[in-house]
């Protein structure tokens, strides 16, 4: 008998499990918005999804509807979310547009940021936010303080930005 591997094929050490109300819409959503693949979804005898799995990108994410009697909430539920998914791409401006497109919301604009990603932040329909980056720039944690240092200091005194 072959031994049970202890990270499933396709796995990494950290899965997201999120709680949606709504959890098959918000299947289709990340299908359309994040070119998700559904690989598979168990529903209770009332139709609502008991335990979904998808793939983003290389990356697995768990998701189910809300279970009120379980005290299991999703962030529509519960006034927002303190979790940010953060989604490495390609092309950041191509994913964000899709996102976007899709109708999730911008919570913060797509820019050059002084770690050295292009990064953006939008919330789905379902309250979920995701970080939305392209790794541009390798930096030294001195160049990261220092351009941190830069970009919250604000113009010079009599400049306006």
């Amino acid at each position: 008998m072959p031994a049970v591997k202890p990270i499933p094929d396709g796995f990494h050490t950290l899965t997201p499990h999120i709680i949606v109300k709504g959890a098959a819409k918000a299947i289709d959503f990340y299908k359309k918005a994040f070119g998700a693949e559904e690989i598979h979804r168990h529903a209770m005898p009332d139709g609502s999804v008991m335990h979904a799995l998808v793939r983003i990108g290389d990356s697995m994410l768990m998701l189910n509807d809300e279970f009120p009697q379980m005290k299991c909430f999703g962030p529509a539920t519960i006034g927002g979310t303190a979790v940010t998914l953060n989604l490495y791409v390609a092309d950041a401006d191509k994913a964000w547009e899709r996102a976007v497109q899709a109708g999730a919301k911008i919570k913060m604009p797509i820019a050059d940021q002084f770690w050295g990603d292009r990064y953006g932040l939008v919330t789905d329909p379902f309250g979920h936010d995701w970080a939305i980056a392209t790794h541009k720039k390798d930096l030294k944690p001195e160049e990261i303080m220092a351009a941190a240092k830069a970009s919250m200091a604000g113009p010079p005194p009599g400049k306006k930005s």
